[in-house]
């Protein structure tokens, strides 16, 4: 059962990259934060796009297929719904703590739980559903913590808009699924024309803000934004990988993927000084409980 590590490995640099876009973002523009990033990660698979068209390369898990026009539509689809997905989420990550806005952004399994149940008929077994309940309780747990430091979730529009992103992500995430394990895309090349594309969909995002047709805030360049993008290859190529497995479940990968928020909790209190912690600890305790029922139930 290797998909069940991938995905906890996934979960980390999922961590490590809510950190770094949280380091980007804070007191900065969004849209050029973010755009960086989406270069940053285009630019490292275009040259193997372009060496996987002359032929095999020496590395099997970079090589990108030859794909037909509906293939590329469907991966332009896949850009689009993910695009939504980051601009609600970069934006609420702006105004949110990260260890609040990571507990929101994590009770996306939920979703994907319903979703998984209903579209592709999984089953969990006994000890899976275990895991599972006990990490969505404690995600909805520390969500509702943050209402010790003010933020009231029905008035808080920032809220909404990463509830708004959590949804996309969810959408995204069982097109994934329909992607890589019914139709089976190779991880680099969903990976590959994904990050390309997520350029070509969020160009015109970046033109409005460079071109002032809103008010905009001051941007200043961060070494973290590139690092977005790195450790979200990371993260979503072994992501793909994990849901490649035939035996692979998404309603149990979607929610080990947001066990990476034990690394923003971590981060928010070591690198961000944020507070109500001694609240939000039981919460993240209950979220690694679960992941390890999770993992044990293999």
């Amino acid at each position: 059962m290797n998909w069940v590590y991938e995905a906890v490995a996934s979960a980390l640099f999922l961590g490590v990259y809510d950190v770094f876009k949280k380091r980007s973002v804070m007191d900065n523009a969004v849209i050029p934060a973010l755009y960086i990033s989406v270069c940053t990660g285009a630019s490292l698979w275009i040259p193997w796009v372009i060496w996987s068209s002359q032929g095999e390369t020496p590395f099997p898990f970079l090589q990108v297929e030859s794909l037909q026009l509906v293939d590329h539509l469907r991966l332009l689809l896949k850009s689009t719904i993910v695009s939504v997905s980051w601009v609600l989420s970069y934006f609420a990550l702006k105004h949110l703590p990260v260890s609040l806005a990571g507990g929101i952004r994590a009770t996306g399994p939920f979703w994907t739980l319903l979703a998984a149940v209903v579209i592709f008929t999984e089953r969990p077994n006994g000890l899976q559903w275990w895991g599972i309940a006990v990490t969505l309780l404690s995600f909805v747990a520390l969500s509702f913590a943050g209402k010790r430091e003010g933020f009231v979730f029905h008035r808080n529009r920032w809220v909404f808009c990463m509830i708004g992103g959590t949804l996309a992500g969810t959408v995204s995430g069982l097109y994934d699924k329909y992607l890589m394990g019914t139709l089976g895309y190779q991880a680099s090349t969903v990976q590959a024309w994904f990050s390309i594309y997520l350029v070509v969909v969020m160009f015109p995002m970046m033109l409005g803000w460079w071109r002032r047709w809103w008010p905009r805030g001051a941007f200043e360049w961060r070494w973290s934004m590139p690092l977005i993008g790195v450790s979200l290859l990371v993260a979503d190529y072994l992501y793909f990988q994990a849901l490649r497995d035939e035996d692979a479940m998404i309603s149990v990968v979607s929610c080990l993927r947001r066990g990476g928020v034990l690394v923003s909790f971590t981060a928010g209190y070591f690198l961000f000084k944020e507070r109500n912690y001694r609240a939000k600890t039981p919460c993240v305790l209950g979220i690694l409980l679960g992941v390890v029922l999770i993992v044990l139930a293999r």
